[in-house]
């Protein structure tokens, strides 16, 4: 008897989150085919990770950033084999982390186990629906595939225009609304205003100050704060063990408090961490928009620290007086007569306006926070078509406790999932690879079981 046709998988997406469960998938199954779309190549790297700059380097130490959740020294030991000396403390640049994963690309991928069954589409989906025994995928450049299971890996969303930037400004060329999709080389000479003081910001700072050594750089945000620093080696001391998961947002503060006065902030929020997804998981929709409101700003730059050398960058760039940082809001912003940009922005707790004249505006806000503003084509046709829906707090999809899509009505798709980003209305704590690595694991065993289901 002939034997039934290996089933296909798409995985759309080829950041981490969409590499790495594509590898999962292929390591699980000898027999699958992986279909990995993603419009930009090289794969693997994804906004992140395909910066060249030395200067941007990972907030999380390398001994943290293995890309298999089973084998902790993994990235490790592949910096040892390419020479580069780092150690487990250490913090590698994101161009190093990108040639790690895509090494894994080529090690599993072009390998015995996987040669042929990968295969690399440089193409966009902008449509998916149900058909015969899978779904049925329908691509930009005009073209049809069927396949049996679909994995969304979508990514970071682009960021929101912040309030106070008109339409016509909007479409101007003096106004950057992707800080990943711009060439710093290309800006004239002169001030440049940041909307932002996140780590995205940390970025585009170095990117402009490695560009035009001493540009002028403002750096505006509604609170005005930095990224914390990494210690310069990892805390040594008595194990902190993480708070109960059934806490509430204001008990589970009140528990950072006390650690953070017995043991030290960094040691508190660290301890936290195994147990953010649980407590996220915990509390109410009502209690997540508390912490969302409240809460979300100063744990982000507690919990998303700075690399000490950028750090170090970072206060030498202040301190000279290139960057300044300020807590405000836009209240008008245009262009002069002179060429200049001119922003008009109130002070945090203040009733006085401020202006800022800067050659460009680029947006650093991060991602996003409500997918019913998507303008990814693939998005807006699975929730007009009720395929899938937002989660609660529409921060992303909603997804069952297997990373399966829920659809309008509530029910899950076995064989339609999603990975990173697109689910953090379910996890929170699913931007970073200690998070999605895991994810991406389960994601893939849970694709695989729905596939012998259906």
């Amino acid at each position: 008897m002939p034997h039934p046709p290996a089933p296909v998988i798409a995985v759309i997406g080829a950041g981490f989150s969409g590499v790495m469960t594509a590898l999962n998938l292929l390591r699980r199954s000898p027999d699958v085919k992986v279909i990995l779309f993603e419009r930009r190549v090289p794969v693997g790297l994804g906004a992140a990770y395909a910066t060249h700059n030395p200067l941007h380097r990972l907030n999380v130490r390398a001994g943290n950033m293995s890309a298999w959740p089973d084998e902790r020294g993994h990235f490790v030991d592949w910096l040892d084999a390419e020479g580069l000396h780092l150690g487990a403390a250490d913090f590698a640049t994101r161009a190093d982390y990108g040639r790690y994963i895509q090494s894994q690309v080529a090690e599993i991928a072009e390998g015995s186990a996987g040669a042929g069954r990968l295969v690399v589409t440089p193409d966009a989906v902008v449509g998916l629906e149900p058909g015969g025994d899978g779904w049925r995928l329908q691509c930009a450049m005009g073209r049809a595939v069927t396949v049996h299971a679909v994995v969304l890996a979508l990514g970071n969303p682009p960021p929101a225009r912040p309030p106070g930037i008109d339409d016509a400004f909007a479409a101007s060329e003096d106004y950057v609304p992707d800080p990943w999709r711009w060439n710093s080389e290309t800006l004239p000479p002169g001030p440049v205003l940041l909307v932002g003081t996140g780590l995205t910001m940390i970025d585009v700072a170095l990117s402009l100050d490695d560009a035009q050594r001493g540009r002028p750089i403002m750096a505006l945000s509604r609170r005005g704060l930095l990224p914390l620093e990494h210690d310069l080696t990892p805390p040594s001391g008595a194990h902190l063990d993480p708070p109960p998961s059934d806490l509430s947002p204001l008990e589970a503060m009140a528990w950072l408090r006390r650690a953070a006065a017995e043991h030290g902030w960094r040691t508190a929020i660290d301890s936290v961490r195994p147990a953010t997804q649980a407590l996220w998981r915990h509390w109410s929709v009502a209690e997540k928009q508390a912490f969302l409101r409240h809460a979300r700003p100063f744990w982000e730059v507690h919990r998303h620290r700075l690399a000490p050398t950028v750090a170090a960058r970072i206060r030498q760039m202040r301190s000279a007086g290139q960057l300044h940082v300020a807590a405000g809001k836009i209240r008008e912003i245009g262009k002069q007569p002179d060429g200049l940009v001119l922003a008009k922005w109130r002070g945090r707790g203040r009733r006085q306006n401020y202006v800022a004249r800067a050659v460009a505006v680029i947006n650093c806000t991060g991602p996003t926070g409500d997918v019913l503003a998507s303008t990814d084509a693939l998005l807006k046709d699975l929730l007009r078509r009720g395929l899938a829906r937002p989660d609660p707090l529409r921060l992303g999809l909603d997804v069952d406790d297997d990373n399966r899509v829920r659809d309008v009505s509530g029910s899950a798709w076995p064989t339609l999932l999603a990975v990173g980003p697109a689910t953090r209305g379910a996890f929170w704590e699913i931007t970073a690879v200690p998070d999605i690595r895991g994810q991406a694991a389960a994601v893939a065993a849970a694709t695989l079981a729905g596939l012998s289901r259906s």
